[in-house]
């Protein structure tokens, strides 16, 4: 007997009391999000030409790009590498970047001020701003994204076609349409999985030049020539916690065994990239000399002291010990506060580190934007668990005799 594990649509109900909290939690953020499209931004939200963004774009947009992570890193590690026991994560990495960036797209609508404009980017090009390179990045691995799942699709309904009444006489076309579309997304995936894995280096280090280009008006614990790549060495430390974190989240919704065993393999990469984040941060403050900044006790010195302790070095030195790599518990605390760390990294440096000049009083969110926030990610975890019961996407252990499962983004079994 071959221990194998399977992906296949989770048949548990859907609605449950955590489901139904997080339902009113996202009726919540639609109704001031339609109150944002009626009335217009300054309705809504507390912004204003000194404070020209917010969480929408600290949170929302920034640390939401950096938490997607794990499925530039994945398909990197499963596809690029070959290293394909991580297989069994590979799909639910892809899933949960896809709505990440979905959202992440929708929060960059809303927040601008004339949200209809948002397609200008894609003809009026700007290779001088660093803005457009992340918009048009995103936009593209967006799509990317999207091209990636495809396979998923087509494996969920080919041979299962079955409309019903006068549209009876499209299925034997609809069915021979996603046989050719998996046909052809077999013999080219591998050249969207390079494209999103590059496109994801690109357009995660550009927006750590988006903060450059501030210049005094950034605290000096925060502004650095080297944000770029600070900004892509924690979307790569983040990027398999948040893999890890999702797994076992899942697990328990849907009362699932944890993948211990891979989730553990995986974790021992965190610790080295960990590591190599942290010695960049230091060893910028230590050139420039902005460690003197910590010797002043204010709110920017602790919430510095709160990202680097909490977010970096204490979830390190979990992420070395064995026994914390093969717990559970363990691990998703260790997970927990990497993701903290770098959502906590994106809200300095986009809020807490910008002082725009003249400003008459300090940006503080409002209730409208808070609950548009949170109700995005109920959102997407409601969107995640819809997706997962329709498509093959969480992998559930199966014992098969003499059969050797082979899938990646594909997920057929041979």
């Amino acid at each position: 007997m071959e221990h194998t594990h399977i992906p296949t649509p989770i048949s548990k109900k859907f609605f449950t009391p955590g489901v139904i909290f997080l339902t009113l939690l996202a009726a919540n953020g639609i109704v001031f999000l339609a109150g944002r499209f009626l009335f217009g931004i300054g309705a809504v939200t507390n912004l204003n030409d000194q404070y020209p963004w917010g969480i929408w774009i600290g949170l929302d947009v920034a640390a939401g790009v950096a938490l997607a992570a794990g499925g530039f890193t994945t398909a990197a590690l499963g596809h690029i590498m070959h290293r394909d026991k991580y297989e069994a994560v590979i799909r639910p990495a892809l899933l949960t970047a896809l709505l990440g960036y979905t959202f992440v797209a929708v929060s960059v609508s809303i927040d601008i001020g004339r949200w209809y404009y948002i397609w200008h980017p894609l003809i009026m090009w700007n290779g001088n701003s660093a803005l457009f390179e992340v918009g048009i990045c995103v936009m593209f691995y967006l799509t990317v994204l999207y091209i990636e799942f495809l396979p998923i699709v087509t494996e969920r309904f080919i041979g299962k076609v079955n409309l019903p009444w006068f549209f009876s006489r499209f299925n034997k076309l609809i069915d021979g349409l996603l046989r050719r579309l998996d046909k052809g997304l077999s013999k080219t995936m591998f050249i969207f999985i390079i494209a999103g894995v590059v496109l994801s280096c690109l357009h995660q280090s550009s927006l750590g030049t988006l903060m450059i280009i501030s210049g005094p008006k950034m605290h000096p614990l925060w502004q650095t020539p080297i944000l770029p790549l600070l900004f892509l060495l924690s979307a790569f430390a983040v990027g398999f916690p948040m893999v890890i974190m999702e797994s076992l989240a899942a697990s328990r919704s849907f009362g699932l065994k944890p993948e211990t065993e891979i989730l553990t393999s995986l974790s021992k990469f965190v610790g080295p990239l960990l590591g190599v984040y942290l010695l960049g941060k230091i060893g910028d403050m230590v050139i420039r000399e902005t460690f003197v900044y910590l010797t002043e006790f204010n709110s920017i010195s602790v919430l510095f002291g709160i990202e680097i302790i909490f977010g970096v070095i204490i979830p390190l030195r979990m992420f070395l010990s064995s026994t914390v790599r093969k717990s559970p518990s363990g691990l998703f605390i260790a997970s927990l506060l990497v993701i903290f760390g770098v959502f906590f990294n994106r809200f300095n440096n986009f809020i807490t580190a910008y002082n725009p000049p003249y400003a008459l009083e300090s940006y503080i969110p409002s209730f409208g934007e808070i609950s548009v926030t949170l109700g995005f990610i109920a959102l997407e975890i409601l969107a995640y668990r819809l997706f997962v019961k329709i498509f093959p996407v969480i992998s559930i252990p199966s014992e098969k005799v003499k059969i050797k499962t082979k899938y990646a983004i594909r997920g057929v079994v041979k």
